[in-house]
This record gives structure tokens, C-alpha cells and sequence, in this order.
């Protein structure tokens, strides 16, 4: 089922037919958590996940993706807001919608890695991990940049 939420112009929807992957993957390529991720690898990303799309109009603004299992974990990830659409409430209100959607209410964890917005997340009851020794990762820095070599 599809959720949307509309705020001053301004739309917040599930709807995966909406979602503009060129426009998400122009973000996104830039950013610096998948800096140049193939659109191929983006497009399979986000038909996989429970997208948020944020739109003005028709045109896509922001996006977070939550990727889980809808009874015990959840991953957000890829949560942004077009530079210049920044400060006018529009992530905190991503994020409202976010946490509202009735699938992930229950969970018994929901986990997000950010390098510099803490503060957006720590008003919907994020914190730093607090054991991290019992967390583990693989982690592939640069992935998207490799480039092939005869």
C-alpha cells in the first residue's frame, strides 16, 4: 500500500512508480556514502527497499530508504534533501514520515549510518551505538569508483 503525506506544496510518498531514479542517482553518485554508484546498482537498490520519495510538484527533492524485514530491523539509508531545499524543515519532516509509516512501527532495531547529521536523527530517538564491539561490518570504500583493469 502506497502512503503519502502533503505539507505546503511539498509531497512525501511510498509510491515506487513515482520515484525518478535519474534524478535520485544524480544525487546520489555525488554523495560521499555511495559517490559514484552505477545507476544500474541504484535502480536494483531501490526496487528492493521502501522508498520515500520527497517531491515539489512532479519534481523529486529528497528520498530516504529503508531497508528491511518489517518485523525485527530496519536499515535507513540514503536520506537527503536537495541543497538548496536544505533549512526549510523539509529532512525533519522526511524523517517524521519516516517513522510514522505503519510497517515499521515494533521493531526491535533500526540502524543508520551517518557522518554528519546526528542531529537530524537524534529527535526520533537515534543514538551512537552503545556497544560497539558487539557490531561487526564489511565495508568496501571507493567500490563505485573502481574502475576495470585489463
Amino acid at each position: 500500500m502506497t502512503y503519502e503525506h502533503h505539507r505546503d506544496g511539498f509531497t512525501v510518498s511510498t509510491d515506487p512508480a513515482r520515484l525518478d531514479v535519474d534524478a535520485v542517482h544524480a544525487f546520489l553518485t555525488t554523495a560521499y556514502w555511495c559517490e559514484g554508484i552505477p545507476r544500474e546498482t541504484l535502480a536494483r537498490a531501490l526496487s528492493h527497499s521502501l522508498c520515500f520519495g520527497l517531491y515539489a510538484g512532479p519534481r523529486q527533492i529528497g528520498l530516504a530508504r529503508v531497508i528491511s524485514d518489517f518485523t525485527t530491523f530496519a536499515y535507513l539509508c540514503d536520506v537527503y534533501v536537495l541543497p538548496e531545499l536544505r533549512g526549510k524543515g523539509l529532512g525533519r519532516w522526511l524523517m517524521e514520515c519516516v517513522m510514522a509509516h505503519p510497517d515499521l512501527q515494533g521493531l526491535r532495531r533500526l540502524t543508520l549510518v551517518t557522518r554528519d547529521a546526528h542531529e537530524l536523527y537524534r529527535p526520533f530517538a537515534f543514538t551512537e551505538i552503545q556497544n560497539p564491539a558487539r557490531h561487526m561490518e564489511i565495508v568496501r570504500p571507493g567500490l563505485y569508483k573502481q574502475k576495470d583493469v585489463d
